[in-house]
């Protein structure tokens, strides 16, 4: 019974990866439309392309990452906190970079 389950949820189309893939380019072209295209303050156009991106790993827990799926609670948590982590840290991490490393003098 349990392997014929298995067999019909493999048969079935991805349409929540589609769904998913089609939001997240959506979210990475909303960003770069607001960074080119836009008249905003630098600061402004660094918030909004702070929430899309955070939208957008929040999408990929969701749509791509089975957030949704079950496991057992704390294994579930950790999970989600540790992808939080990482992606504060890569964001914040590439902000941080991308700001204060062009202000470096790079002569040895």
């Amino acid at each position: 019974m349990a392997q014929s389950n298995t067999t019909a949820q493999k048969g079935h189309f991805p349409w929540k990866h589609i769904v998913g893939f089609v939001m997240s380019i959506v979210l990475t072209l909303a960003a770069l439309w607001i960074c080119f295209q836009t008249d905003f303050t630098l600061q402004t156009k660094i918030i909004i392309i702070f929430l899309f991106a955070f939208l957008q790993a929040a999408l990929q827990l969701l749509m791509f990452m089975h957030l949704t799926e079950g496991k057992s609670g704390r294994i579930q948590a950790g999970n989600i906190l540790f992808a939080a982590f990482i992606a504060i840290v890569v964001v914040l991490g590439s902000f941080w970079v991308m700001n204060f490393g062009v202000h470096l003098n790079h002569h040895m």
